[in-house]
């Protein structure tokens, strides 16, 4: 039977005219808050430099109209509008931009400039993947929210499948003593629910102040030197070697500097939750293994 166009239903007329109908999208953010999208977005803002990273691993990058500084991977993201710093952003200049999606940083942003940009009526995805797992879980909501799912969950598999080779690599080798220094005044480390403790468990480490609840305690060389650690990892603020590591050496007591166990993994993959991750897992597990090369026979 054949349908002239005039007696179709009106819904099935409405299809014809106007093509596909975008579906509505819905993730839970890591605050357990539901972000709902009446269609995939297409003008995001991040409002942090690992945001970035992972919104264009998610296949998503085109979609980004806005970040902060330091979001400089990859290549095509420094030619990204900013809009300030991950710390202090410019809240008119995120409004201009008319994002159809802010992806904040639970740890980073202000909150009360994320509450402010949330009563203009933003919807707002907020991140903070605490163990090294949850990357992978970031790249898929992000490519959900964005409509890149096919990329998006292909690079999740990857990092997944990685993951579990390092894990059945490095997972039954003796533990490592660890102290992981972020800074050198204040004298900063990473407590036991921060992200680079995965990694250093990842590697067989053990975090020497892991015991700490905060992402980024401060303590002192005295605590240090009690600890003790076998091996001393320093991150720094560029991709070189921070002169600062060398520090240790006026303490020989400490095992890590009586064996030269001194060493130091570029912060961008180490201290960012990407999937660039693993690439600084890969290098402090090398390091750890040379720690234990080191040991007295």
């Amino acid at each position: 039977m054949e349908y002239s166009v005039s007696r179709l239903p009106a819904f099935l007329m409405a299809l014809l005219l106007c093509g596909p109908v975008a579906a509505e999208v819905s993730v839970v953010d890591d605050t357990g808050a539901t972000i709902r999208l009446a269609r995939p977005a297409r003008r995001v803002v991040t409002l942090a430099p690992h945001l970035v990273e992972t919104l264009f691993a998610a296949g998503a990058g085109d979609k980004l109209v806005g970040t902060v500084e330091y979001s400089d991977f990859p290549e095509a993201a420094k030619n990204v509008a900013k809009v300030g710093g991950y710390s202090r952003f410019d809240l008119e200049t995120v409004v201009a931009l008319k994002p159809d999606l802010i992806i904040a940083w639970h740890s980073g942003n202000a909150p009360a400039n994320i509450d402010k940009l949330r009563s203009f009526g933003f919807p707002i995805y907020v991140s903070q993947p605490d163990r090294i797992e949850d990357v992978a879980s970031e790249i898929e909501r992000m490519g959900r929210l964005a409509g890149t799912e096919k990329v998006a969950d292909a690079a999740a598999q990857e990092f997944r499948t990685r993951l579990a080779d390092l894990q059945k690599r490095n997972g039954q080798k003796p533990a490592v003593r660890t102290f992981y220094q972020i800074w050198k005044q204040p004298l900063s480390t990473v407590g036991g629910r921060q992200i680079i403790s995965s990694v250093i468990r990842l590697c067989g480490g053990e975090n020497v102040f892991g015991n700490l609840d905060a992402l980024a305690p401060v303590v002192t060389v005295e605590a240090v030197v009690a600890a003790n650690p076998e091996a001393i990892v320093a991150s720094g603020m560029g991709e070189a070697r921070p002169e600062w590591l060398d520090d240790w050496k006026r303490w020989p007591t400490i095992s890590a500097v009586a064996r030269n166990n001194l060493f130091f993994v570029p912060p961008e993959l180490i201290q960012r939750h990407t999937p660039r991750l693993l690439d600084g897992a890969e290098q402090l597990c090398r390091h750890l293994d040379t720690a234990r090369s080191r040991r007295a026979k």
